[in-house]
């Protein structure tokens, strides 16, 4: 049975002398996986910009002017080339995004034909698309998509602060969907929103003490957008931040930890620092959704000076991209699909 965090005893863990908490989430980690080994996943935008929502983080709500390009919904074709070239970097997860505040009834044959096409492939599917409804989620499941991605972002007491089209309970509702729907959970939190330390305990107590916490939970660091209202928010310390990932480590130690959003901004010592403290996943290749993203090469090398291998294999991530040089994608379907944004 799960451990239910009260602030009291999460407080209690936030004010550990660093070393202590380091060496702690390390222990942590050690007992449910290797610690020399990554899960890796990509990310793409398969319908971007010109969103509802107001979140004051993010580049593709209609309300801001951030210069990003409106883009439709992309064909099957180009999803699943790129979802064989994330295979052929190594990814074993496929997560796609919509700038959508909830799927129409109109998507959802699109949607389902590409969660069978990329499982074809071997690989783990994921899919954020914003509030899900039972009869969605059900179709989504059955389709075969492994993990949903509905992330909680921060505290319920700081949320209204920065979304209000939106409110906290309806994404924990989407969640229990999503749990009630067979689905694997992908939700996690973004540091550097403004909020206080006590937030981040909140949000992490919120994720641990669900009936089952996610199976994947991503800690991004805040990417200050020019034209949105967070573009001047104070940078995040690093120290604090791999304070988050270890706690996160601590309190839910059977999830993959992915360091998300961010990583452009971090050097080699602070990812290796937030690996030691637990963390075990990343979004691999240049782009997440529209932010920037080290280059799978950077990534590579990196991995390389840690002795880190994707969780699936034993060989390096450069022997293993020469045995998917002729991936092929099978029986791709040459109908082609609406343009979901109109």
């Amino acid at each position: 049975m799960n451990r239910k965090w009260n602030l009291k005893d999460t407080k209690k863990l936030f004010e550990k002398p660093f070393f202590d908490l380091i060496f702690e989430a390390q222990k942590k980690h050690r007992e449910y996986f290797d610690p020399n080994k990554i899960q890796i996943s990509t990310l793409l935008s398969i319908k971007t910009g010109a969103c509802p929502e107001d979140c004051k983080y993010c580049p593709q709500s209609s309300r801001y002017k951030t210069g990003l390009k409106k883009e439709p919904l992309l064909e099957i074709e180009q999803v699943l080339k790129a979802a064989k070239k994330a295979k052929s970097s190594g990814s074993t997860r496929f997560c796609m995004g919509a700038a959508w505040k909830n799927p129409k009834e109109k998507d959802m044959p699109y949607l389902e034909k590409i969660i069978k096409e990329v499982k074809k492939m071997g690989m783990e599917t994921c899919m954020t698309l914003g509030t899900l409804n039972n009869s969605q989620a059900k179709k989504l499941a059955s389709a075969g998509l492994d993990f949903y991605n509905h992330n909680l972002d921060t505290s319920s007491n700081f949320y209204s602060s920065i979304i209000t089209t939106r409110t906290y309970e309806e994404r924990l509702n989407t969640l229990k969907t999503v749990r009630n729907s067979g689905m694997k959970i992908c939700s996690g939190g973004i540091i550097g929103l403004g909020e206080k330390k006590q937030d981040r305990m909140e949000l992490l107590m919120e994720l641990s003490n669900l009936s089952i916490p996610p199976e994947s939970v991503p800690i991004n660091m805040l990417v200050k957008i020019p034209g949105t209202p967070m573009e001047k928010n104070e940078n995040v310390d690093p120290f604090e931040f791999i304070r988050v990932v270890a706690a996160t480590r601590i309190m839910m130690p059977k999830s993959y930890i992915r360091l998300s959003a961010g990583r452009e901004n971090m050097n080699d010592q602070t990812q290796a620092m937030c690996f030691m403290a637990g963390a075990n996943s990343i979004f691999y290749g240049c782009k997440l959704l529209t932010s920037r993203n080290p280059k799978e090469e950077k990534d590579q090398k990196l991995f390389q000076k840690l002795n880190l291998f994707p969780d699936y294999k034993t060989k390096s991530i450069t022997e293993e991209n020469k045995n998917h040089e002729n991936l092929k994608i099978s029986n791709l379907s040459k109908e082609k699909y609406y343009n979901a944004a109109i």
